[in-house]
Formats: C-alpha cells, sequence, structure tokens
C-alpha cells in the first residue's frame, strides 16, 4: 500500500489548478483557473481545500499536517506522461549516430536495427534488472514533476517475455511512489518469427496472448503500432475490436511516418487516445475530436528523428483534445524530459503555454481515462501537485529546456525536494 500524507501548501503566487474532471477540447485548453496567493489542502492524500491562501486557512487548525510557504513560487498539477515505453534492456546509441548521418529510421529497422534490436535486449534482461532500470527511470521522471507514468509492453513480442515485461510495470508500480498504468504493446512490431506473416502474427496475439493478459489482470489498455510495413489498418481494426471484447480499452500509433488513416479508425472504435499523428489527415484528425479520442503528441520524438512537428495548432483550432507527452523509450526518443517537450510544443508546434500545461496535466489524465481522478487540483482527486521555483507558470518555458521542478508531492507526501535529490 502506498503511503499518503498530509500537507497545505500556501500563499503561491500561482496556484494553476487547471481545474476539471473531463478532458478539455479546443479553446477550452486555454483556461488554466489560475488563482493568486493560492494555497491546498491534501488530507490522508485527497485534496480537501482549494483557494485563496486566507479563505482555506481561515480558521483552520494546521495540526497533524506538514505546511509548506510556497510565496513566490507557482503550483501546478502534478505532470501525466501519458505515453512512455519504461521497461526495457539494452541500449540503440549508435542507432542515434547512424541518424544523424541521414538514415531514416524505416532504413535502421529494415537493417536488423530500431525495435528488433531492443527486442533482443529485453528478452535477455533479467526480471530483476528491468525492475532495477525502472526505478532509476521513474526516480528521474519524478524529478521532472511527473506523478503518473504510462508504461507500454512491446519489446518481449512473445507471451514469455511481453508478459516479463508487464510483471515488472506491475512490481514498479508496487515499490515506487508515482502511479504507473499499463498498456499491453505486443503488437509494436513483427517479430523475427513472424517475419512476412504479420496476419499470423496478429492471430497469435489474439489467440494465445490477449486472453492471458486479460486473465492475469497485467494490462489496462491495449495498443498497436498502425503503420506502413508494420500492421495494416485491417490487422488494426482485427487486434483492438479482439481487445475490446477482452475488456482492454484502445490505443493506437497512428500515422507517424506515413499516412494510411489511422486516425480515422481511431475515430471508428473510440480509442481513447492515438499517439504521434505526425501524418495524420485535417479529416482524421476533425473526427478523433468529434469522436472524444485524445491526440496525444510527442513533439520529442519529431525532433530527435528530425521530422515535421505533428500540427498541435491545427488540431486545436479544429476542437480537438491535445495531450503531450515524452515517448520516453530508447531508439526514437531516449529522453524522459518534460522541459523538453514543453519548448518543443511552444516553439514549434505553435501551442501557448496555457495549451501546454493543459496537454500535459487534465488532457494527459484524460489519454488515461483518469480526468476525474488526476491531472487538476480540484478537490476530491488525489494529491498529486508540483511546486516550481519561479512566481510565474510562463517560466515553464520562459526557463528553456531547464527545469522549474523545486517540490513534488504525490498523494500528499513529498517525495522529492530539490535541496535533498531525491526521490522517496
Amino acid at each position: 500500500m502506498k503511503t499518503k500524507g498530509n500537507i497545505v501548501l500556501k500563499n503561491a503566487s500561482e496556484l494553476v489548478t487547471c481545474s476539471g474532471f473531463e478532458k478539455k477540447h479546443g479553446k477550452a485548453m486555454s483556461d488554466l483557473h489560475v488563482i493568486k496567493d493560492g494555497a491546498v489542502v491534501i488530507k490522508d492524500g485527497v485534496i480537501e481545500k482549494v483557494g485563496k491562501t486566507e479563505d482555506v486557512l481561515n480558521g483552520m487548525d494546521l495540526t497533524g499536517y506538514d505546511v509548506v510557504d510556497c510565496s513566490g513560487k507557482t503550483i501546478t498539477p502534478g505532470f501525466v506522461d501519458s505515453h512512455t515505453h519504461l521497461v526495457f534492456g539494452g541500449y540503440r546509441d549508435e542507432e542515434f549516430s547512424w541518424r544523424l548521418r541521414g538514415d531514416s529510421y524505416v532504413s535502421i529497422m529494415e537493417r536488423g536495427g530500431g525495435i528488433a534490436k531492443t527486442v533482443n535486449g529485453t528478452r535477455d534482461a533479467s526480471f530483476e534488472e528491468l525492475v532495477e532500470l525502472g526505478m532509476k527511470r521513474l526516480n528521474s521522471m519524478a524529478r521532472f514533476g511527473v506523478t503518473t507514468v504510462e508504461s507500454k509492453s512491446g519489446y518481449g513480442l512473445n507471451l514469455e517475455h511481453e508478459l516479463k515485461q508487464l510483471e515488472v510495470t506491475k512490481m514498479l508500480n508496487e515499490k515506487h511512489s508515482l502511479d504507473l498504468v499499463s498498456t499491453f504493446m505486443g503488437a509494436h512490431d513483427i517479430p523475427k518469427e513472424y517475419k512476412g506473416r504479420s496476419g499470423d502474427y496478429i492471430d497469435y496475439i489474439i489467440e494465445e496472448m490477449l486472453p492471458v493478459v486479460a486473465e492475469r489482470k497485467l494490462a489496462e489498455y491495449c495498443d498497436i503500432f498502425t503503420e506502413d510495413k508494420v500492421f495494416s489498418i485491417e490487422e488494426s481494426r482485427e487486434l483492438l475490436k479482439a481487445a475490446r471484447e477482452q475488456g482492454f480499452k484502445l490505443k493506437m500509433h497512428a500515422d507517424e511516418i506515413v499516412r494510411i488513416g489511422g486516425a480515422e479508425l481511431a475515430a471508428e472504435l473510440h480509442c481513447t487516445s492515438a499517439d504521434h499523428l505526425l501524418q495524420a489527415s485535417n479529416e482524421g484528425l476533425i473526427k478523433m475530436g468529434e469522436a472524444g479520442t485524445v491526440c496525444t503528441l510527442l513533439p520529442g520524438t519529431a525532433f530527435s528523428l528530425k521530422a515535421d512537428f505533428a500540427r498541435g495548432r491545427f488540431m486545436i483550432d479544429n476542437n480537438c483534445a491535445v495531450a503531450i507527452a515524452t515517448d520516453f523509450n530508447p531508439g526514437s526518443c531516449f529522453t524522459e524530459s518534460i522541459p523538453l517537450v514543453i519548448s518543443l510544443a511552444t516553439l514549434y508546434m505553435n501551442m501557448s503555454i496555457e495549451e501546454t500545461i493543459t496537454a500535459l496535466t487534465i488532457n494527459g489524465a484524460a489519454a488515461l481515462d483518469r480526468a476525474d481522478q488526476i491531472g487538476s487540483i480540484d478537490v476530491g482527486k488525489k494529491g498529486d501537485v508540483v511546486v516550481h521555483e519561479f512566481p510565474s507558470y510562463h517560466f515553464l518555458t520562459y526557463h528553456i529546456g531547464v527545469s522549474t521542478v523545486e517540490k513534488v508531492i504525490k498523494d500528499g507526501r513529498m517525495i522529492y525536494d530539490t535541496t535533498k535529490n531525491e526521490v522517496k
């Protein structure tokens, strides 16, 4: 059982509540519901009071609470990193240098690199090694203000090793103070055993893998890499429908490299989110907005691959709900840096800082179907908040590429403080 705490944060220069209990579309993404001289009371890990300091603390007995003076500071909700490939073995540092000289992501995959290389490293790694690596990575994410992390499998590509990744995620969720949301992504690539037989591999996932993952309750979501030369629209539809029948919620890697209609399929199936979307069509994106499917954008990946960025401005202007995540993985985006994705979103995706904060909080929560529990500073939600060292939320983008995080509170308990530089 994760410990919960009692804490009062008072006198914040700006309390950025991002108030709401569902995803925010279009223009609504700009409304952060900022309270000047704000305070938050968290009791037993749950937010109990929110408002101006004078109003919140009037007549309140502070016995039993840790009290933190946030004068000159900004408070935001904890960040939600709603798309990561957290659990993997091995690295692909050499491939990054190949890309720097102009080799494409697809060409690297075709010569045995890419996902296939990480599959080998993950299959070779022990359970204990993967847990140790995961703990270190989560500690780093916490230092950037992340309080909830989605973690995908997809580097096992057979029943034994997909289960190993998912069991590691389960263990990390039990051991680490951050919350993890587990996604089964056995359809991340076509394993060498099924080379040229993607349809047979989809059948294997449906018949042999999905039932076991569902029975053991190791994942909440099912995801698939819907992409040219990986899994077709027809294969994706077949797998995702089967996953839904098994009780999984749905996600997609859609239209990242080639436009093949992934966004349209995500809208058709009412997926919780579809991610990447660099090549998605106007029609597909508009349909996603109408269907309520969150557009999860991963600017760090486009940056790392030197690709065009997803059209965040178009999506917001057309009433989509946009989330932003790191896509932390060993190949196309080896970074957990929230400051980096904030800078990229504001400088290169034409999103305002207000829209970007919404995308990392309440809409990130919505991309995990948790907007009613996390992602904003509202009474009744989890006590997940971040104290930033500067007096205004504008510093999150103004201080380019540098973390502004001073303290991280998870479930009402301070798990990180820059003065101690350790994650509890």
